[in-house]
């Protein structure tokens, strides 16, 4: 049997042969120890081989009494460690939960019905959504959907049902399990006992869950990004919700991101994969504008209908505006969006007039909750040149804009920091809160919502920083409800032409995204190509320069070379022979796949 025994380094990704015991074959997916020089390590069975060296060692025990994954789940498996250039031992570890042997029972599951759904029917109402209703039903491909604010969850509640009506499972990725997500909720609560909510949980009740999902119990999986592996017997629908959010990329090895694992899952099983958000990522959309992927979208004149009216004016100081005083001051609740927590950043020394930086990382020094520390590693912060404490701030942050706000307007301010204190947008309240405020609380209502310091939030590090950007001030946006209504959204810009102010003037992000794309293209990084880091000796640049990748960057760290390397989308499994092969030479020391650039 080919057994990838669990030793997670590039040089050693290939099967070992080993025997398995008869009554146990073939084995594939079942955990098991084996002796790997000189001592015992874990591995995973991959099924019978052809390749039988002369002397073969056998398997000394078997210690799953289940499998723990088949051979579609493998066909995955080994296209994440292509596509990742990561060993495979790595991938299946990450695709299932931390075993735990006493929840492996064998005791009989039965398989819940199929639930009467009662669904809004609004997909039919959509360009393109009738095709994706019957795809559900019978059949496959891949769709990116923008769903009108009030349909985020009832669409996705449709779908669902017109996959289970067609006799197979469902999956739901959404990005956030605190507080659980409104279109979560409401799938779960519209498939009854067929549902499992799939977010958090001891390890104990996740192995036992996902070994009831494996055994057939569940017709639908709700979960965060481990759920897009959930081993549902017959896969019809995999429905990545805001597939923009940065939360749907794991950031351990092998680095993947939900909706490319949608994606190819969805193809390899015949199944219906959906990319869906208000303000689709830039990848969502370059499917579609290559005609890979469906759009599904209501009609343009609906969509400019439930737009709130947005207004921009160019900030005063702290991210504030003449403007913003005059509608926060008569506004009977708002939400106010900041990039940045906090009640200001300590810039330079009193005593010395240095910069200041964090002694221990160089992070940036900030004031928050009355403490002046590091950014990142939370260090105290002193003058690194005279040791000094007192520092000039550049007041500006959520703090200090909850104290101001509180002087203009006799509605309870509060304030969100973290994911965790989301509050609702509500009549009655004003919430200042960043992006991790903004979440989906469902159709919500407030009269009044502002982006107070749009440039700085669309130009922070990162590729993917003003198409983020975008999502969630549109996500924001959309409490404040159609302009009809009276729905008013003040942004805070000098550039009110930039793309992405003006993809959310307009309500299109496709002006954004047809931009970014442009701009990616021109610096070697497009949309949909693979991304790598290579780390390796000297030459490793020539040998990367042989396989003629679509882009690439050199520098050098110390004795090392650093490469980034864009690839063409069907090159990875000739980058990934050639890498493997160059690391059991010594050449390449480390291979990171999509680094945060």
């Amino acid at each position: 049997m080919a057994v990838a025994v669990d030793l997670p380094r590039l040089e050693l990704d290939r099967p070992f042969t080993y025997r398995l015991p008869e009554d146990r074959a073939p084995g594939t997916g079942l955990l098991v120890s084996v002796p790997f020089h000189g001592r015992t390590v874990h591995g995973w069975v991959l099924g019978p081989t052809d390749d039988v060296p002369a002397r073969i060692l056998p398997v000394r025990r078997v210690l799953s009494a289940i499998p723990l994954f088949d051979e579609r789940s493998l066909a995955l498996y080994r296209w994440m460690s292509e596509r990742y250039v990561v060993p495979l031992s790595l991938v299946i570890r990450r695709a299932h939960p931390p075993r735990v042997a006493t929840e492996e029972t064998g005791e009989p599951v039965i398989r819940a019905a199929v639930p009467s759904f009662a669904a809004p029917a609004v997909l039919p109402g959509y360009d393109g959504g009738g095709e994706l209703l019957d795809a559900c039903r019978n059949g496959g491909g891949t769709f990116v959907v923008r769903p009108l604010p009030d349909d985020e969850a009832a669409a996705c509640v449709e779908a669902v049902g017109a996959c289970l009506a067609g006799g197979r499972d469902a999956v739901v990725v959404v990005p956030e399990a605190v507080p659980v997500p409104a279109t979560a909720r409401a799938v779960v609560d519209a498939g009854g006992d067929a549902a499992l909510l799939y977010v958090s949980g001891e390890k104990r009740e996740r192995y036992r869950r996902w070994l009831e999902v494996a055994a057939g119990r569940y017709r639908i999986v709700v979960g965060t990004r481990p759920a897009v592996f959930a081993p549902v017997r017959s896969l019809g629908l995999v429905w990545i919700n805001r597939d923009a959010h940065p939360a749907h990329r794991e950031e351990r090895a092998p680095r993947h991101h939900a909706r490319e694992v949608a994606v190819a899952r969805a193809r390899m099983e015949g199944a219906v994969c959906v990319l869906a958000g208000l303000a689709p990522g830039p990848e969502a959309a370059a499917l579609a504008d290559d005609g890979v992927a469906t759009m599904v979208r209501p009609s343009r004149q609906r969509e400019r209908g439930a737009a709130p009216l947005v207004e921009t004016v160019p900030p005063a100081e702290e991210d504030r505006s003449p403007r913003l005083a005059s509608l926060l001051g008569s506004a009977r609740g708002a939400f106010l969006l900041l990039s940045r927590r906090g009640y200001g950043v300590a810039r330079r020394c009193r005593v010395c007039g240095s910069p200041v930086r964090c002694t221990v990382c160089a992070g940036p020094v900030a004031v928050r909750k009355g403490r002046v520390a590091c950014v990142v590693c939370a260090t105290e912060a002193t003058c690194p040149e005279c040791g000094s404490t007192s520092f000039g701030v550049e007041r500006g942050g959520t703090e200090r804009l909850e104290e101001w706000a509180r002087q203009l307007t006799r509605v309870a301010v509060t304030r969100v920091d973290t994911g965790e204190d989301a509050t609702p947008p509500a009549e009655g309240t004003v919430v200042v809160g960043t992006a991790a405020a903004v979440k989906d609380f469902g159709p919500r209502r407030v009269p009044f919502v502002a982006v107070l310091d749009a440039d700085r939030a669309r130009r922070r590090a990162g590729l993917d920083a003003p198409s983020q950007a975008l999502a969630t001030w549109m996500e924001a946006a959309a409490w404040a409800g159609p302009r009809r209504d009276g729905g008013r959204v003040l942004v805070h810009t000098r550039e009110p032409s930039d793309p992405a102010i003006q993809a959310l003037v307009r309500w299109e992000p496709w002006l954004l995204h047809r931009a970014e794309r442009r701009r990616r293209q021109e610096a070697g990084f497009p949309p949909g190509f693979p991304l790598f880091r290579v780390t390796g000796r000297q030459g490793l640049a020539e040998q990367l320069s042989s396989l003629e990748p679509a882009h690439l960057l050199t520098s050098a760290l110390g004795d090392e070379t650093v490469c980034l390397v864009t690839l063409r989308p069907d090159d990875t499994a000739r980058f990934r022979d050639r890498v493997v092969a160059w690391a059991e030479e010594g050449l390449v020391t480390k291979v990171e796949a999509e680094p945060q650039l």
